[in-house]
């Protein structure tokens, strides 16, 4: 398999990039770290990539786009995994980082896809509802939610496959100043549950499963009920 994966350096990437490391896949990072990508890329070869190639990259730059997918070359798998959290002080950001920015490189990958093609984006259970805590960063996710779904739409006579993630709380740098609960899922066991959703072209995956029940019952409360919660 010839995979590249942007945002290769998040701890949800770099667990997913082990595993393809470890059958012998063929790596493209891209990621903003240049040090951070050399480090990952030397681990991933010594668990026995095929090959490992690295570009650094400001990706919500949109001209950086072209020009990444073009050095890549062919593929047959793209995960997009770079996200960050914030509040409606850092709306532009969040919406560039979380939203415009993977909608435009998954737009470039769809023109380019072959048939049997992968394409992947990392969202969240918390695009499932809007909540009072992580609005903003809820609605970004929900706005990759719907995009994918048009995109696995318009993909599917193509036979490229469209696949949606959607892991719960992960516990990872980003989620580094939130308390921990037994619904924190490990990097490792939320990249196993991607490589088998990407292989098995699963349209949309909840990771832990058990996210799948939990938000069709969050999706379920009444309006009237939901907004006097608090969580």
């Amino acid at each position: 398999m010839k995979a590249i994966v942007f945002g290769a350096t998040s701890g949800i990437a770099e667990a997913v990039l082990r595993l393809w490391a470890a059958r012998g896949d063929e790596l493209y990072l891209v990621a903003r770290s240049e040090s951070r990508l050399a480090a990952i890329a030397a681990d991933l070869r010594a668990r026995g990539a095929r090959s490992v190639r690295t570009a650094t990259a400001d990706l919500n730059d949109p001209a950086t786009h072209s020009r990444l997918f073009a050095d890549a070359g062919a593929f047959d798998t793209v995960l997009v995994a770079h996200g960050i959290l914030g509040d409606e002080r850092d709306v532009d950001l969040v919406m560039r980082t979380n939203l415009c920015s993977p909608a435009a490189l998954l737009g470039i990958a769809a023109e380019r896809a072959q048939p049997g093609a992968r394409l992947a984006a990392i969202g969240s259970v918390a695009g499932d509802r809007g909540r009072a805590t992580n609005g903003l960063y809820g609605a970004s996710k929900a706005g990759l939610e719907a995009f994918l779904s048009a995109l696995r739409q318009r993909m599917f006579r193509r036979g490229v496959r469209v696949i949606t993630v959607k892991p719960g709380f992960v516990d990872t740098a980003m989620t580094a100043q939130m308390p921990k609960s037994r619904l924190f899922a490990t990097p490792a066991n939320v990249a196993r549950g991607i490589v088998r959703a990407v292989d098995r072209g699963t349209p949309v995956a909840y990771v832990p499963g058990f996210w799948r029940w939990i938000m069709a019952v969050v999706r379920a409360i009444p309006e009237t009920i939901f907004r006097r919660l608090a969580f």
